[in-house]
């Protein structure tokens, strides 16, 4: 009786467990959940209400508008099984003169911003074969995420943007397909410390894929819906010691609620350590979390200042981890 007990428990568990497991990660799109960039990867990509260094809209449409300076930014990892994952990001804000008559004095407040990005995935090196098992060549796949944003700052306090987001996907051949999808976020300024984020990501998202090219009558078309991402992030910003930290809570249309968290420590004016972990799933917690570190080295060339960015972190299903290296320039 106690087997029996003991085997039905097991397999209930198994059984309930293995959803969440599986749910989105089988939904299109994967790529595009994995972060942006060696700074945001470092922290847990818990950076929906960071407003302070370089910032992408990726993680939230409101940010541009905090931006200092003009940022360019691109990365390139280094990921197992012949994959590869690519970054490249420029943010600017924009800012209106204001002339004040009764001191004769200009002055400038921010208004706006904007952030325009690429997202490349791919996998190269796959063995064509024909019916025989012969090798005829080598096959790639590419999956890409075009992002622009805008923002607004309507108070000290208060900004909101929307991010529109194009995706193109050839995964063999003449099987192509493209998508349109929005991001919306909000962020709010307690005061110079603490800051709320919200976002509703990769709404109406989707693929629509016609094998009718390959198969003829026997091809059909099919629709693959990208899971909704509802996020809610906090930040701190301490000034002595110079450390910020962030955590978010992310749940999804596939059933999914994680929560990620980081910091960052800038130990010198030139120099930034950080941590974090990623994808702490609160419904399974045998789900494998996601810890990764990194940093930041910056010099000043006149009024550029050129960054170097590096990330790890665990990749728990594969056979390697993940490397980041990027490059951040600020002018």
């Amino acid at each position: 009786m106690k087997k029996t007990f003991f085997l039905l428990l097991t397999v209930a568990s198994i059984a309930n467990s293995q959803p969440k497991f599986s749910e989105i990660s089988s939904m299109p799109g994967a790529f595009s959940r994995m972060g942006f960039g060696a700074r945001g990867i470092g922290m847990g990509n818990a950076m929906s209400a960071i407003k302070e260094g370089a910032l992408v809209s990726y993680y939230n449409p409101a940010l541009a508008v905090f931006q200092t300076g003009n940022s360019f930014q691109t990365s390139y990892s280094f990921l197992s099984l012949d994959r590869n994952l690519n970054f490249v990001n420029f943010t600017r804000r924009f800012e209106i003169g204001r002339k004040e008559d009764s001191e004769n004095v200009k002055s400038t407040k921010s208004t706006a911003g904007f952030s325009v990005g690429l997202i490349n995935a791919g996998v190269s090196k796959i063995d064509a074969r024909d019916g025989q098992g012969r090798k005829t060549g080598e096959l790639s796949t590419s999956e890409n995420q075009f992002f622009l944003s805008v923002s607004n700052k309507f108070s000290e306090k208060l900004a909101l943007g929307i991010a529109f987001k194009f995706f193109y996907y050839k995964l063999y051949e003449n099987v192509t397909t493209s998508g349109l999808g929005l991001d919306i976020g909000a962020l709010y300024s307690f005061n110079e410390s603490i800051t709320i984020s919200f976002m509703f990501s990769d709404i109406n998202s989707k693929y629509e894929w016609d094998t009718g090219k390959i198969y003829g009558q026997d091809g059909n078309v099919s629709r693959n819906r990208f899971p909704l991402l509802k996020k809610i992030g906090a930040a701190y910003k301490l000034n002595e010691p110079k450390i910020i930290a962030a955590l978010e809570f992310e749940s999804s249309n596939a059933g999914t609620n994680f929560l990620r968290g980081g910091a960052e420590y800038n130990i010198y004016e030139i120099f930034f350590i950080r941590g974090g972990f990623d994808k702490l799933n609160l419904n399974n917690l045998d789900f494998s979390v996601r810890p990764s570190f990194g940093f930041s080295y910056f010099y000043d060339v006149n009024s550029i200042r050129i960054g170097v960015d590096y990330a790890f972190a665990v990749e728990p299903y594969s056979s390697g981890d993940l490397h980041i290296v990027g490059i951040n320039v600020n002018f």
